[in-house]
């Protein structure tokens, strides 16, 4: 398992490579291909005192839980937090409801899963500055179009604490067909530890039973991740 971490330094947006930078990534890959880290980063456009904006914007995903998380959030509660102020948390909030009108008006835009890279680009920035493990599970319907993402474990990830039953408690209630297990190392190395592997197991065998296919489970560390479906690490 991973060891408690210390977070990580993020450089200043103008410290980057201009190629590096989140408006010039967009400009020439396209929105699709930034985290969310870097898309919050262009919104917020500032950091606070001697913090980079993709570090604010980090912090900000890992504090509320992500996205349904910070969309969830008070507006006073976001203006609480260090770095931001009334502007910013305006157009936190003006983004975050924009999208969830597009995904009312256009219900099938939901994220597709096609490969590992696809869930690693959508929570390694903020999982890889997690200072504590957490283990979070990423539903999909039959489509493989991503319908929820829910944190079920904070602080050790582990066969003496995890619950099988509990991973697949709200995939039955969904009646999700699939899974995506996700959990983080704080040491930065995702490297699967034998606690990593027989976890994995366990929750393949129990999704077999269930008729919920797991289609894989992935370690975030620092810049890096590892699937453990690719590497044949408790798959069958």
């Amino acid at each position: 398992m991973g060891r408690q971490g210390v977070t990580e330094y993020q450089p200043l947006i103008r410290e980057l490579p201009a190629q590096e930078r989140p408006r010039e990534r967009l400009k020439k890959y396209g929105a699709a291909s930034l985290s969310n880290a870097e898309l919050l980063a262009i919104i917020l456009r500032t950091g606070a005192a001697s913090e980079s904006v993709l570090n604010l914007a980090a912090k900000l995903l890992a504090r509320f839980g992500g996205l349904t998380g910070l969309a969830k959030a008070g507006f006073g509660e976001l203006c609480s937090e260090r770095g931001l102020g009334e502007a910013k948390a305006s157009q936190l909030k003006a983004a975050l409801e924009l999208g969830r009108r597009m995904l009312s008006a256009q219900p099938d835009a939901q994220m597709v899963v096609r490969s590992p890279d696809d869930i690693a680009n959508l929570l390694q920035a903020e999982m890889a500055l997690l200072e504590q493990e957490e283990l979070r599970l990423v539903l999909l319907n039959t489509k493989n179009q991503v319908t929820t993402i829910s944190q079920l474990y904070r602080g050790s990830v582990n066969t003496s604490l995890v619950r099988v039953g509990e991973l697949f408690r709200e995939a039955v209630r969904e009646n999700c067909p699939a899974m995506i297990v996700v959990h983080n190392h704080p040491s930065g190395d995702p490297t699967p530890s034998p606690e990593d592997i027989k976890i994995t197991g366990q929750v393949v065998k129990a999704g077999k039973l269930l008729d919920i296919e797991v289609l894989d489970h992935l370690i975030i560390g620092h810049h890096r991740y590892v699937s453990l479906k690719e590497r044949g690490l408790g798959f069958d």
